[in-house]
């Protein structure tokens, strides 16, 4: 099995080193660290990560849950927050996005690592599903 791309976007750059030092301790590949919305689009574009880390909250005009809107839309890339945020107000912000995945910080390598795993797990079968579907049109 090929080793899972992911592409990290946090805009504390001490954060990111951490993540990053978790994720090659897990057997991730990190393909990026991004430390903006629209760095994350980009990067998203760039390297085709299997799946995005991003922080709710970044620095410049673009909200983490707006980058992952629009990579979502655009690339079709899963998605989980890993944010220090879990008011109600987020919270639901979030929902309507429709993460793969919610970590809070501070986070345990295991939970990172279930996440991830749930994560494309569910995305390959949402995958499998489309395909199934389109194929049985032509039919």
């Amino acid at each position: 099995m090929s080793k899972t791309n992911i592409l990290i976007v946090e805009d504390e750059s001490i954060v990111a080193k951490d993540i990053q030092h978790s994720l090659k301790k897990l057997g991730y590949t990190v393909v990026g660290i991004c430390s903006t919305g629209e760095d994350a689009i980009k990067s998203t574009e760039e390297f085709k990560p299997d799946l995005v880390l991003m922080d709710i909250m970044l620095k410049g005009d673009m909200s983490g849950i707006e980058a992952a809107e629009q990579i979502r839309a655009k690339y079709n890339v899963p998605i989980i927050y890993l944010t220090a945020y879990a008011d109600e107000s987020t919270l639901n912000k979030a929902k309507v996005s429709e993460p793969y995945g919610y970590i809070i910080k501070p986070f345990k390598e295991i939970d990172l690592h279930t996440s991830i795993e749930m994560a494309i797990y569910k995305h390959e079968r949402s995958e499998e599903h489309t395909s199934e579907l389109q194929s049985r049109q032509y039919l």
